[in-house]
């Protein structure tokens, strides 16, 4: 029944649901909003609407700014919003990187996968025969 109405009334419930509870300026509030967000989008019943909530750019940045929060249980019950993310929307990721000030790659990983091929081999070379053992 939920997940049916959570269907039909997506953007409103979750535009009125991330205004009122998920900023709220109320501790309790917030932190409670969160977590009973996590369970919903963790419900089998809910998958449709998991997948929908994860496939919008403005849920990525309002769980992205939870991560940010001062209070460590804002943060630990936003964590585990943001992991319902499934890996491929890295896609999401990219187009808000400059909205995040993330420009351009980290030199240490550009400048270590530049390497890779540049590093001799130090394992030795294998025989060419490996000679069997006597049968006993």
């Amino acid at each position: 029944m939920i997940a049916h109405y959570l269907d039909i009334n997506f953007d409103l419930f979750f535009q009125k649901y991330n205004n009122i509870l998920i900023q709220s300026s109320s501790y309790v509030t917030k932190r409670q909003s969160i977590k009973l967000l996590g369970e919903i989008l963790l419900d089998r019943a809910n998958y449709s609407v998991m997948t929908e909530y994860v496939a919008r750019g403005e849920h990525l940045k309002l769980c992205m700014n939870l991560l940010k929060d001062d209070r460590k249980m804002v943060q630990y019950e936003g964590f585990h919003v943001f992991k319902v993310r499934p890996a491929p929307e890295t896609h999401n990721l990219a187009r808000l990187r400059d909205p995040l000030g993330l420009r351009g790659e980290p030199k240490q990983i550009t400048s270590s996968a530049a390497n890779i091929g540049q590093q001799p081999r130090s394992a030795p070379d294998l025989p060419a025969q490996v000679s069997r053992r006597p049968d006993r």
